[in-house]
C-alpha cells in the first residue's frame, strides 16, 4: 500500500471527527490532528480503533502517544502493514 493510499484512508477516517473544515480542505502530512483539525482528544481512541480495523493492524498505546500529525499516523500505519 503506497503512502498516498494510506494518507487518503487516514483522511477519510478522520473526516467525521474534524471540527475545522478549513484545515481539512487543506490537509497534508504536516497537519496536526488535535490542533489544526480540532479532533477532540477523547475521540482519538475511536480514530485509532478505526485505523486498526481499516488496516488490520494493532496499535499500542505508546505508539498512539507519538501520533500528532496526519504524517505521523501515515508513517505508523505503514510501519505496521509492512
Amino acid at each position: 500500500m503506497t503512502e498516498k493510499d494510506v494518507f487518503e484512508q487516514v483522511v477519510k477516517i478522520l473526516t467525521p471527527y474534524v471540527k475545522n473544515q478549513n484545515a481539512l480542505a487543506a490537509v497534508g502530512l504536516g497537519t496536526h490532528i488535535l490542533d489544526d483539525l480540532e479532533v477532540n482528544s477523547a475521540r482519538l481512541v475511536d480514530v485509532v480503533l478505526e485505523f486498526e480495523g481499516a488496516f488490520d493492524i494493532e496499535i499500542a498505546d505508546e505508539d498512539v502517544d507519538a501520533v500528532e500529525s496526519v504524517g505521523n499516523a501515515v508513517e505508523l500505519i505503514r510501519s505496521k502493514i509492512g
